[in-house]
């Protein structure tokens, strides 16, 4: 049921922030919200990730809401990603977000399936640390892809 819950409300959010994209007035607040939106979602994935590796010990209250924070802002960022606003710098999206964008909306998808995965699963230390690296390995993988290193 929470499952559930936890779909809906991230397509709740994502129909909500589409939107979002026609109100930005220069591409650099595009920039700026994509890259607010990652950086809340990478501050509370981090934090799972230090109960994951036990770099802290685990806290299920503080996993369930860490994993609600990130299960929630992984929708957001994506409206972010407007035409003109590639770069060549160091964690600027490729230009070829755009000229694969089905590739790229389909590893969006991915990381948002497995950050609710992940939110179930946080529940215990044992679900925790089994669903922690899918998760990872999705934002790997779009970094690779997606992300100038």
């Amino acid at each position: 049921m929470q499952r559930l819950a936890l779909a809906a409300l991230a397509a709740v959010t994502l129909a909500t922030a589409l939107p979002a994209a026609a109100q930005f007035q220069k591409p650099e607040d595009a920039v700026k919200y994509r890259k607010a939106g990652f950086t809340v979602m990478a501050a509370h994935f981090g934090r799972l990730g230090a109960m994951a590796q036990g770099r802290v010990p685990y806290d299920a209250a503080a996993a369930a809401a860490n994993a609600e924070v990130v299960v929630h802002m992984s929708t957001l960022p994506y409206a972010g990603f407007v035409e003109g606003t590639a770069g060549t710098e160091k964690g600027t999206p490729k230009a070829n977000v755009w000229s694969e964008r089905a590739k790229f909306d389909a590893a969006a998808k991915k990381m948002q399936d497995e950050v609710v995965k992940l939110a179930a699963a946080a529940k215990t230390e044992a679900g925790l640390k089994a669903a922690f690296g899918a998760a990872a390995g999705t934002c790997k993988a779009c970094h690779d892809d997606f992300r100038n290193p």
